[in-house]
């Protein structure tokens, strides 16, 4: 079943004129170093101790992985701010670092990094370093790997990168005004502690506070994570590798996110994507739970299992939703 899986998801991203052709690779992905112990994240030889300058982060709404824990960093060039005149879509120095790493059963499987290396367009660049089964080091992976280290962990091709960071001009997804607004775990980076800092050239003018119940705020947090890297309304031209439907915007704003009903989400939902109070109908449920071939999933790179807890949620957030014209 893996191999038929893989065999068709070839054919998805590989077909001229594909709605979910992968980008071409960067040529720039050679400067980066082949081994993670060349990379610098690192300060012991043992490669247990990440460095003083890269700060932990965890975004307030995550991408489902398949249940991969997840490890994150980031680290901004010394004196540099992070231009965030746009505070929904901020600029990045360049010299910024994010890294990702990806552990099952308390293994380290993939360490994942995406960094800035020039101000032109494509002067971001990612890219996978898997682990040894020794777990003294990563390496530099273009290609990527199915059943990494012998588990069901696929580590996706550098190609695949910006199917999902392309779809904004800020490049980073899990670096936000809306991700870092949650209240963070002592020693993590948080947008309170960015501003602090003067890391922002623009702090916001109030507190980004999430609106609505817990399940709407979730649902739509989940959505903001998990589709609007592809599905939302400012995606850059040049980026359209993955060419999602042109109407459905899931992304969530500082202007909309304390009232949940004026979010793009709800605002613009339409049928038969989301058919309100009717999750069994509406396709995005069809979606999330669908199987893998012919793109019937989403998302459709890198994951292999139904995010349950996700789906649930989902389905949850539609039945509840009231009718766009309340009878009279």
């Amino acid at each position: 079943m893996k191999i038929v899986r893989a065999f068709f998801l070839l054919l998805l991203v590989s077909a001229p004129g594909c709605a979910y052709q992968l980008p071409s690779l960067s040529p720039r992905v050679h400067d980066l170093p082949q081994r993670l112990s060349e990379a610098g994240l690192y300060s012991d030889a043992s490669m247990t101790t990440v460095g003083a300058e890269y700060v932990p982060y965890t975004p307030a709404f995550e991408l489902w992985s398949d249940g991969a824990s997840k490890r994150r960093w980031m680290r901004l060039p010394a004196g540099a701010r992070i231009d965030t005149t746009n505070i929904d879509d901020w600029v990045f120095p360049v010299g910024t670092q994010l890294w990702k790493e990806f552990s099952v059963d308390g293994r380290r499987i993939e360490t994942r990094l995406l960094t800035r290396l020039d101000p032109s367009d494509d002067g971001w660049v990612g890219l996978a370093y898997v682990w040894n089964a020794e777990q003294t080091d990563a390496i530099a992976t273009i290609d990527g790997v199915s059943d990494a280290l012998g588990t069901d962990h696929d580590v996706p091709q550098a190609r695949a990168c910006m199917t999902c960071h392309g779809g904004r001009a800020s490049v980073v997804l899990g670096v936000s005004a809306i991700q870092l607004a949650h209240p963070a775990t002592p020693g993590e980076a948080s947008l309170d502690t960015l501003v602090a800092a003067g890391q922002l050239t623009a702090p916001p003018s109030a507190p980004i506070v999430m609106g609505g119940s817990g399940d709407e705020i979730a649902a739509l947090g989940y959505l903001h994570a998990n589709c609007a890297p592809c599905h939302n309304g400012a995606r850059p031209e040049g980026h359209d590798s993955f060419r999602p439907h042109e109407h459905l915007d899931f992304w969530l704003t500082t202007a909309t996110v304390g009232m949940p009903a004026s979010t793009p989400t709800v605002v613009s939902a339409i049928e038969p994507f989301i058919r309100r109070g009717r999750p069994e109908d509406s396709q995005i449920v069809e979606r999330m739970r669908g199987p893998v071939f012919m793109h019937r999933r989403m998302p459709p790179i890198a994951t292999e299992r139904v995010d349950d807890a996700g789906l649930a949620l989902v389905r949850r957030w539609i039945q509840a939703m009231p009718p766009a014209h309340p009878a009279p």
